[in-house]
């Protein structure tokens, strides 16, 4: 109760009502009253459930842009867009887009252009294109961006990216910030793998935090609102900057994704299903460079394990040793996309709590400086070097992997970054909703 005492003291400060007092008043009113009912009832409700239930109030009299993708439904099934666009208490009038656009149907790190919804009719402003960050002629036709976006629960995760680009362009403009929030797949409670050195903040990198940071997107848009120097304006529009997170109801940070009584909707071609959002982490980073390749184009994106020279067996042989946490490994042949019958070793999450999400990913690369010769880390080009280092974010663990040791103690990095994560959940706690 002390967290929802909290959560509701940053509700009323963040929510801006440019009405009379005793109208804010009775406004904030309803929507505590509100908010402490749906919270006795222990059904699950994403953001856009609970905005429903209130009658989009939040959104009442403004011009409302929302920046989504096609994962941003509600727990029914139906795209937050259609729920905007027919409700008559709604102004929609524009459409915001992030990498692989509004509908999916764009690819990973291609430029997305600017166009017109051929559903709707509403500009789509693509801000995975010409621009990232919204400009001020796409803000000066709204009053407020709803950001209604299911992120994965990894650093490098892009949406997380767009909706900080978003919050600075909309601070600096005056414009309010609405949050949707959802659930983080991997749920509240993983964290793992190194913080991001400053030196490698970018867009796939744009908070400084674990790898695997176990927060919502409300919660990481609620923690950069309130902390100086996450938001990369100035203090004076941070701090004037109006932000309302419209919360879950009955999430917990125990929660796994099939607890919520979801659907999984892919957040991008290569996460269609929860064991390739588990998978993400797990193998992403150990891919990035060098031979082996994580099932990308195969039923099994981020699960699936080759390295070329070497057979499915050597490498199980290898990882059985090692003795990963919570994880099993299976032989399996499958078809890729081309029809070709390809062998790997595939990646069984057996134990839920005894898994360390990036364990794997670091021992991969350990594996390839070991196997591989010359060792690609060696090699690696300047462009390379800089765009491994932007996902890990680690030079320490770079200047590791030069050695081409088979010593290198893959565990005693994972234990000094779990310390560091709990240095950054204790940093960030009074942020957490949930």
């Amino acid at each position: 109760m002390n967290r929802l005492n909290k959560y509701i003291s940053e509700f009323q400060i963040s929510l801006s009502i440019n009405l009379k007092l005793v109208t804010h008043f009775s406004l904030y009113c309803l929507l505590l009253l509100s908010f402490l009912c749906a919270r006795a009832n222990t059904k699950f409700f994403l953001g856009i459930d609970y905005l429903e239930q209130l009658n989009f109030t939040v959104l009442k009299d403004k011009k409302i842009g929302l920046l989504t993708h096609p994962a941003g439904k509600n727990k029914e099934g139906r795209s937050t867009v259609g729920l905007l666009v027919d409700s008559p208490d709604v102004n929609l009038v524009a459409l915001f887009g992030p990498e692989h656009g509004i509908y999916g149907d764009e690819k990973a790190s291609v430029p997305v252009e600017d166009k017109i919804d051929i559903k709707t009719g509403l500009p789509v402003f693509s801000l995975y294109g010409k621009f990232r960050k919204p400009t001020e002629n796409m803000l000066d036709k709204i009053d407020a961006l709803v950001i209604d976006m299911q992120d994965v629960g990894v650093r490098c995760y892009t949406y997380v990216s767009c909706m900080r680009y978003a919050m600075e362009a909309c601070f600096e403009n005056k414009v309010e910030v609405i949050v949707l929030d959802r659930p983080n797949p991997l749920g509240g409670e993983k964290l793992a793998g190194p913080m991001i050195d400053d030196e490698w903040m970018s867009y796939v990198g744009a908070f400084p935090m674990p790898f695997v940071h176990g927060m919502t997107i409300g919660e990481l848009a609620l923690w950069a609102k309130k902390t100086p120097g996450i938001l990369k304006i100035k203090e004076t529009d941070r701090k004037k900057g109006k932000l309302t997170v419209v919360p879950m109801i009955g999430w917990t940070r125990s929660m796994t994704w099939p607890k919520t009584g979801l659907v999984w909707y892919p957040t991008s071609p290569n996460i269609p299903s929860l064991d390739a959002v588990a998978g993400y982490p797990m193998t992403g980073l150990g891919a990035q460079l060098g031979s082996f390749r994580h099932g990308i184009g195969s039923p099994h994106p981020f699960r699936l394990l080759s390295f070329k020279g070497k057979k499915a067996e050597d490498i199980k042989l290898e990882l059985d040793k090692i003795g990963l946490a919570g994880l099993e490994f299976k032989i399996k042949s499958v078809r890729d996309q081309s029809g070709q019958l390809i062998e790997g070793v595939y990646i069984v999450l057996s134990d839920w709590k005894a898994w360390q999400p990036t364990e794997l990913a670091f021992e991969m690369m350990r594996l390839t400086a070991l196997w591989e010769s010359p060792n690609p880390f060696e090699i690696a080009t300047e462009s390379e070097m800089k765009l491994f280092n932007k996902h890990v974010g680690s030079s320490i663990w770079w200047e590791a992997l030069l050695k081409k040791s088979s010593s290198i103690p893959v565990a005693k990095y994972i234990n000094e970054w779990n310390l560091d994560a709990q240095q950054f959940r204790n940093q960030v706690s009074k942020y957490l909703l949930y």
